[in-house]
């Protein structure tokens, strides 16, 4: 039987405040916005898979990560099928909105650490239970800093990687929460959130 873990997100996001969300950009788009963010300093990128176009810039920023040693992962992961694209696509990752078990146990078995979603502490538990230790909190400006300090009481060894809403403006709120790591979208294309996004990154 297939151990659950997704512990290999300790080396994966290690010292790493921010990772980068690119939603439907498109290949040369994306791939444009993702040197972008590994030229600042942001190493980890996800994509969301919700169309094949979706799936073109996958597979070309996947590509081109593993040519400079970056870790791509596939986002909006849903379903077994979901994971097997992102498998197929080259992703190093999945990410999920919501905690779905069976997705867990798909993306595990294909060798593709998951980080699912959580928004309750119900969820929180019944992902740890299931020996996952990294977590994306969503909608995290919904849910608010204050809301990881709560979780860290009653559980002390979930990381978590805020995710919806995050910014250059809110990030070291949720940083100073506790939170190990912030994904940002849009604040990538705003020329005037990078230096700001450096500092955060220098923190």
């Amino acid at each position: 039987m297939t151990e659950i873990v997704n512990a290999e997100f300790d080396e994966i996001l290690a010292g790493r405040p921010l990772m980068a969300i690119l939603r439907g950009l498109g290949a040369s788009r994306s791939l444009e916005i993702a040197r972008r963010a590994w030229e600042l300093g942001i190493e980890v990128v996800e994509l969301p898979i919700q169309s094949p176009a979706d799936l073109e810039a996958l597979t070309a920023v996947a590509e081109a990560g593993r040519a400079e040693g970056r870790l791509v992962g596939a986002g909006t992961v849903v379903s077994a099928r979901h994971v097997e694209l992102a498998a197929s696509a080259g992703a190093a990752f999945t990410v999920s909105p919501g905690f779905d078990a069976d997705v867990v146990r798909a993306s595990v078995a294909a060798g593709l650490p998951p980080l699912p979603g959580v928004a309750t502490a119900s969820e929180v538990q019944a992902a740890m239970a299931l020996g996952l230790t990294w977590l994306k909190a969503f909608p995290a400006s919904l849910l608010g800093a204050p809301w990881f300090a709560a979780m860290a009481g009653p559980f002390p060894d979930a990381r978590f990687v805020a995710t919806g809403g995050m910014d250059a403006a809110n990030a070291g709120a949720f940083l100073d929460a506790g939170v190990r790591t912030v994904a940002v979208g849009s604040a990538l294309e705003d020329p005037a959130q990078l230096p700001e996004l450096a500092a955060v990154l220098a923190r």
